[in-house]
């Protein structure tokens, strides 16, 4: 019998998550986990009842911004950012949190992880922003690559 571990039923449920998202550049999930218990779940895209980039189109790729870059100019919100409105939403403490994502959080989101008091990331892909990774390590956020 091949039971997965926890890491992997996790990664394997923010894999599922991303099929949710919106992005057309990206495809982003996100699930907070607490007590081996998932708390909430993220994806990437835009705001509850807003027109998605799906349907109207990505102002970033029109103007041929890079990965990284710009992000004011996007519509949506990253999984991470919707895991964590969501535990605000629905009134859950995400304290002490482990936050798997499908990719590295940028530093937008770092700064959210670490006022939320999420306190592991475990993600698949690497990301490129420096800023996001040494904030996270200053605050004693643990980031583990998922292999």
């Amino acid at each position: 019998m091949n039971r997965p571990t926890w890491d992997e039923y996790f990664m394997e449920i923010t894999e599922l998550v991303s099929r949710r998202s919106t992005c057309l550049r990206r495809k982003v999930g996100a699930v907070i986990v607490q007590d081996k218990r998932i708390l909430t779940t993220g994806y990437n895209g835009a705001p509850k009842g807003l027109p998605h980039c799906l349907e109207i189109g990505c102002l970033r790729e029109i103007k041929k911004v890079a990965s990284g870059e710009r992000q004011e100019l996007c519509r949506g919100l990253h999984a991470e950012q919707n895991a964590i409105v969501q535990a605000a939403l629905h009134g859950l403490s995400i304290k002490g949190s482990i936050l798997y994502c499908t990719t590295q959080p940028c530093v937008t989101c770092a700064k959210m992880i670490i006022n939320s008091g999420i306190k592991k990331i475990i993600y698949k892909e690497k990301y490129p922003d420096d800023l996001a990774r040494k904030m996270l390590k200053e605050a004693g956020v643990v980031e583990n690559q998922y292999e």
